[in-house]
Formats: C-alpha cells, sequence, structure tokens
C-alpha cells in the first residue's frame, strides 16, 4: 500500500506543469521595408526556395507571421517573407512580436528551422496528402522543389516518378525522378532487373576466373 501511494506521488510530480514562459508579447500588421533583417542570420534563400513560396503566397496568401524580437528590433524568423513581400510592393505584412535577451534571440535563431528540419516523413501520409490536393501542373513542380517523396499520376507532369506505369526502362520522358531517394536523372534507364542481371554475369565470370 505505502509503495502505490509513493508511486502516486512521484506520477504526481512527473506531471506538473512544465510552466514555459508566454515571449509572445503582440501582434501588427508592419509595412516590410520597416523591419530589420538580423544581422546574424545564416540562412541562403536560393531561387528555386524563392519560386516555391511565391507560388504557396500567391495561391494561398499568409497563414503564418513573421517574428521580431521586440527588444532589438530584428527580424528572428521570415527573412524570406520579408524580402519576397519588399519586392512585391506588399503594404503590410502579419508580424508577431517576442521579447527576448540576445542571447535567447540568438539560441532562436540557430534552431528554429534546423528544429523543423529534424522531423520525419510519413511517406504514405504525405501521399494521401497530395492526392486529396489533385495537383495541377504548378503545384506538381512546387511539391517536387520541396524534396517530397511523393508520384503522380498525371502523365503529363514534366518529371516522371520512378513507379508510374510501364515500369524502368519504359517511360517516354527524358526525365526522371526516383520516388524513394528523390535523385533525378535523364536519358533513358536501364530497367533494373537488365541491370541486376548483367551485375550477376560480371560477378560469376569473376568467380569462374579465379577457380
Amino acid at each position: 500500500m505505502a509503495a502505490k501511494t509513493a508511486n502516486k506521488k512521484q506520477n504526481g510530480q512527473a506531471k506538473k506543469p512544465s510552466n514555459w514562459k508566454n515571449r509572445i508579447v503582440g501582434e501588427d500588421e508592419i509595412n516590410p521595408d520597416q523591419l530589420l533583417a538580423n544581422p546574424k542570420n545564416w540562412r541562403i534563400h536560393p531561387k528555386d526556395q524563392q519560386d516555391a513560396l511565391g507560388t504557396v503566397l500567391d495561391r494561398v496568401g499568409w497563414v503564418q507571421k513573421v517574428i521580431v524580437n521586440q527588444a532589438t528590433g530584428f527580424v528572428v524568423d521570415g527573412h524570406l517573407r520579408v524580402a519576397m513581400a519588399i519586392s512585391k510592393n506588399e503594404a503590410t505584412i502579419p508580424v508577431s512580436y517576442v521579447d527576448l535577451s540576445d542571447e535567447e534571440e540568438a539560441l532562436v535563431l540557430a534552431t528554429i528551422d534546423p528544429l523543423s528540419a529534424l522531423a520525419i516523413t510519413d511517406d504514405a501520409q504525405i501521399q494521401q496528402l497530395v492526392d486529396d490536393i489533385n495537383p495541377d501542373d504548378e503545384v506538381q513542380n512546387l511539391l517536387m522543389s520541396v524534396k517530397l517523396p511523393v508520384s503522380f499520376t498525371d502523365t503529363d507532369s514534366p518529371i516522371k516518378s520512378a513507379d508510374q506505369e510501364g515500369g524502368a526502362g519504359s517511360w517516354e520522358s527524358d526525365d526522371y525522378r526516383c520516388p524513394n531517394c528523390l535523385h533525378e536523372w535523364s536519358g533513358a534507364p536501364k530497367p533494373v532487373k537488365q541491370e541486376k542481371e548483367l551485375q550477376a554475369k560480371k560477378n560469376q565470370e569473376a568467380t569462374d576466373a579465379d577457380s
């Protein structure tokens, strides 16, 4: 009985709230050219990322606020969105203000994107999600640019998936993407079976030469 009581107390202690602080202190709609780029920002945004983000913003709009540290005035998250908004002459953009020390700002700046990148992919779930979208060519290009492990049933897609009807070596397009590793290549590939048989023959010849 005493052991059960002790376990209940331990369980109760383990369930105490962590008391995470809410560092969000406000929100607003701000002219993007009034925001300050963080001098410690380490992210470089290539053209394909800019094109992908532009497609989403054009088709959907804003669904996530830019984060600004009220204490320093610097952007903590959303540099690319701010830059694109300025280039598109957007009058205002949605902003969340946080109150962080210089050290806390640096920690968030260093980890906010890498933490998201640690997530792994449920291939079946993302394929179902894409199927529900029923993407047109523009969205297919967008989904391929962000390296999602999905395939499309549209035979007019600019890059064919390696598991589409017809099998390896029988595609009509010159550009291909492996649905597993996402490797892209051009030119007609050797059928997988033929390549395996060729490798097996070479292995057998090497064995015969050694014996």
